[in-house]
């Protein structure tokens, strides 16, 4: 059973950087695309990166392009999330999922299987 657990959230200053992590407490080692989602508050949940099991392609939100990093560490059952030069229009509560489908639904929602339970990023001014 895959459980997602993601931790690195917290308060940051506009130009700041964090690096979220999530890692499978399930430990299924199953080969699974992973991916990056956030939330704000009164807005749909939005795509913002994903990567293949073996870390070989990655696909990004058009935003976070040259800011956001996702890489993975499948020894360790986990993925990242680095994020660079935040704004305030990134606070949100990020998730990372865990998606069996094919690569070209790595951008929705309904492509993915398990979820955890969120790190909220906020960003200052």
């Amino acid at each position: 059973q895959v459980q997602l657990v993601e931790s690195g959230g917290r308060l940051v200053q506009a130009g700041g950087s964090l690096r979220l992590s999530c890692a499978d407490a399930g430990r299924t080692r199953t080969a699974y695309a992973m991916g990056w989602f956030r939330q704000a508050p009164g807005k749909e949940r939005e795509f913002v990166a994903a990567i293949n099991w073996i870390g070989s392609s990655t696909y990004y939100l058009d935003s976070v392009k040259g800011r956001f990093t996702i890489s993975r560490d499948n020894a360790k059952n986990s993925v990242y999330l680095r994020l660079n030069s935040l704004t305030p229009e990134d606070t949100a509560v990020y998730y990372c999922a865990a998606s069996s489908s094919a690569w070209s639904s790595r951008r929705s929602t309904s492509g993915y299987d398990y979820w955890g339970q969120g790190t909220q990023v906020t960003v200052s001014l």
